[in-house]
């Protein structure tokens, strides 16, 4: 198979793979009330989700910080996600029918987050599904996080084909952002946004159960 011919999906993790918005919700409260962090709020919360912490934390605390502070912060925050998830993180519906379905069509899949890598190990060595993925991009794999293009970009560049041949699949609306601006065809799922918000997607889902393989065919016949 030539590069022009191959044909990717990159998944997002949060919400698309798994089903962790309410994990990540808790440690961010969690971490305001070790902090006496005072504007934490749901409205922030789903407002951000998709960033990195880089990216959410200054604006959390409504002020400039130093990268070590943002990082003491961070590590807390992912260390207390970690200790919600142990034991209680799983695939959400459809979503190993449609792994299946796409690798015995031929599509080279990675995922794409803005996760940290200990978290996307953490998820991969929980949920089984390693094997499945020929690329891994997690935070700390590009300089700049969503709504910017380089997450989407560094898989497809991992997954050795052009940006046009990839589909990605997100919930978040800067993750939808960051594949237009990559030139990548997105498909959203309504896990963590209203359809409303999610209306720049060349395809909505409420469920991955409503995806199979043709969908990304059709969707690549386009680009």
């Amino acid at each position: 198979m030539t590069t022009g011919n191959k044909k990717g999906v990159i998944f997002d993790l949060d919400g698309v793979l798994v089903n962790t918005g309410g994990f990540h919700r808790q440690s961010w409260y969690d971490l305001a009330e070790e902090e006496g962090i005072t504007t934490m709020s749901d409205e922030f919360f789903y407002s951000t989700f998709g960033m990195q912490n880089y990216q959410i934390i200054p604006m959390l605390l409504r002020k400039e910080l130093s990268a070590g502070e943002i990082k003491r912060l961070s590590d807390w925050k992912e260390q207390r996600y970690r200790e919600l998830i142990v034991g209680r993180l799983n695939l959400l519906d459809g979503v190993r029918e449609l792994i299946d379905d796409l690798k015995s069509c031929g599509f080279h899949l990675a995922i794409g987050s803005s996760t940290p890598r200990v978290n996307l190990d953490f998820m991969l060595d929980e949920t089984g599904v390693r094997d499945y993925f020929d690329a891994l991009v997690a935070g700390e794999d590009v300089a700049n996080g969503k709504p910017a293009p380089d997450t989407f970009l560094k898989a497809a560049e991992k997954l050795v084909m052009p940006p046009r041949r990839c589909v990605v699949v997100e919930d978040a609306v800067q993750g939808v952002q960051a594949a237009k601006a990559a030139g990548m065809a997105v498909i959203a799922i309504t896990t963590t946004r209203p359809r409303a918000d999610l209306s720049e997607a060349d395809m909505i889902v409420d469920s991955m159960t409503e995806l199979n393989a043709d969908n990304f065919e059709k969707l690549l016949a386009t680009q």
